[in-house]
């Protein structure tokens, strides 16, 4: 019993450092950035956008390099993407909306969405058939998520994308290197706590790293965004949420795996077959509640958090 205790304080630690570690990076990174005079868009459409993604990125490559034939916690890193990608639509979205009616960009509608599911289908196609995502496959990814940037760049030069002012904060440049260092420092360590915690609890409870994945870490990973959108909401700011939500996904999906790829093979189970299949409905989902009136209603977010509450009962029953 002690022994479940102890490893349930360690991922709640490992979480809180991967949160807070998140936010001194991007804060530091976008603030550091802003003084060398670098335009705020090009901060949050690359440093920010990362940032937000540091958690899954620490966590799932951890997972991976972790991995060996008597610890499959490679598991981790995949179930890490997928359960956030879908977190984030069905359950940030879904509260998100549920709280205000969001707005959704037209370049989302025409460009990002499709993207976003096109590539949630080429990582299913990648890894299911051959039971790995290979370094070849990383090398794929990668080469999706240069195309995704150099989009972003012609977005802001055509000046369609539009980015809130970053919020400085501090204009000491050494105070901001500070945080820069010490959030990486934070994401670093958090995720190999928060990686520990999750594979000795699935041992201790004989669940899988699969299960573990798709939920305690999804879920503790996908908090940044969580936190983000719900305040946004609530203070009646929440327009470009959707957009915010699906450049985090797609930097899970390209940034992230193709990242861990590169560095290790990485073990797609059979298991995720109806997790890739989640994934994919609700870019469609979400495609479809928003695309009549260019808006995510609450209706839209009732409805998402409804198909939440479903595949959480699927995962446990």
């Amino acid at each position: 019993m002690m022994d479940i205790v102890i490893q349930i304080g360690l991922l709640v630690l490992g979480f809180v450092m991967l949160i807070k570690g998140a936010d001194w990076f991007v804060g530091g990174a976008s603030s550091l950035a802003d003084k060398l005079g670098i335009p705020q868009l090009v901060i949050g459409l690359t440093i920010v956008a990362m940032g937000t993604s540091a958690p899954e990125a620490a966590v799932s490559i951890s997972a991976a390099l972790k991995n060996t034939a008597e610890n499959d916690s490679a598991a981790i890193a995949i179930g890490n993407v997928i359960g956030s990608n879908i977190m984030n639509i069905l359950l940030i979205l879904g509260i998100t909306a549920a709280i205000t009616a969001i707005a959704v960009q037209t370049s989302t509608l025409k460009y990002e969405l499709p993207f976003l599911l096109g590539i949630t289908v080429l990582l299913f196609g990648l890894g299911y058939f051959d039971g790995v995502v290979s370094r070849l496959d990383g090398i794929i990814l990668w080469a999706c998520f240069i195309i995704y940037l150099l989009y972003l760049l012609w977005m802001t030069k055509k000046g369609q994308a539009e980015l809130e002012e970053a919020e400085t904060v501090n204009s000491n440049p050494l105070v901001l290197l500070l945080l820069l260092v010490g959030g990486g420092a934070c994401i670093v360590v958090g995720s190999n706590v928060t990686v520990d915690a999750a594979t000795e609890l699935a041992r201790i409870f004989g669940m899988s790293e699969r299960l573990i994945g798709l939920t305690i870490v999804a879920f503790g990973t996908s908090l940044p965004e969580l936190i983000t959108s719900t305040t946004a909401a609530i203070k009646k700011k929440a327009d470009i949420a959707v957009g915010n939500i699906v450049g985090s996904n797609v930097f899970n999906l390209l940034f992230v795996i193709g990242t861990t790829a590169l560095i290790t093979d990485v073990p797609y189970n059979k298991d995720f077959f109806v997790d890739s299949m989640i994934a994919i409905a609700a870019v469609i989902l979400l495609f479809l509640c928003a695309v009549g009136k260019k808006k995510l209603t609450r209706a839209g977010g009732i409805v998402m958090l409804c198909c939440m509450a479903g595949y959480m009962v699927y995962l446990w029953v």
